[in-house]
């Protein structure tokens, strides 16, 4: 899908807030622009669960880049590899990544949530308390655990928005 460059006043300050986050404005928002209510939805989203909360961004960049590879969604795939080479991680590394849950300098922990994420996103019929509990013993908290499950969910929405409407890789 090609974008085009006229989106309706109403998402102008909006656009301009994702284009001061991330240095501009990615295709897959000028996408989501035509439709401004959920342009809006979109950016609160990515604003609460990507870009604030308790778990480290590189985290939750590792969990939108394998849930992203895992579902077949070029365009994330790439947009999540240039956010974890601006946070540090190399080509050989984010390579690795796509073939296992972890990304060298995280945690245990943080791991064992890109584990659950992965999980979660491709079993999900199959998650148990046992997953949870899991993480619990490892000291995760419930908000935590849910602020992981919010990305998956983010960007397996974002996944399947992307790869219907052909948004072409811009990053």
């Amino acid at each position: 899908m090609t974008q085009e460059t006229n989106v309706p006043d109403s998402t102008e300050k909006t656009l301009h807030e994702i284009g001061r986050a991330f240095g501009r404005v990615p295709n897959l928002f000028q996408a989501y622009a035509k439709y401004p209510p959920l342009l809006n939805a979109n950016w609160s989203k990515v604003k609460a669960v990507l870009l604030g909360g308790r778990i480290r961004r590189t985290v939750k960049e590792t969990i939108a880049l394998q849930i992203s590879h895992d579902n077949g969604c070029t365009y994330c795939v790439a947009a999540h590899s240039a956010a974890l080479r601006t946070l540090g991680a190399n080509q050989t590394e984010i390579a690795a990544l796509l073939q296992s849950d972890s990304l060298p300098g995280l945690s245990a922990i943080e791991s064992a949530l890109a584990l659950f994420a992965r999980k979660a996103n491709l079993h999900w019929l199959e998650m148990s308390e046992a997953d949870v509990g899991t993480l619990k013993q490892l000291g995760v908290s419930e908000a935590e655990i849910i602020e992981v499950l919010g990305v998956v969910e983010l960007f397996a929405g974002f996944n399947r928005f992307a790869r219907t409407m052909q948004i072409a890789v811009d990053f």
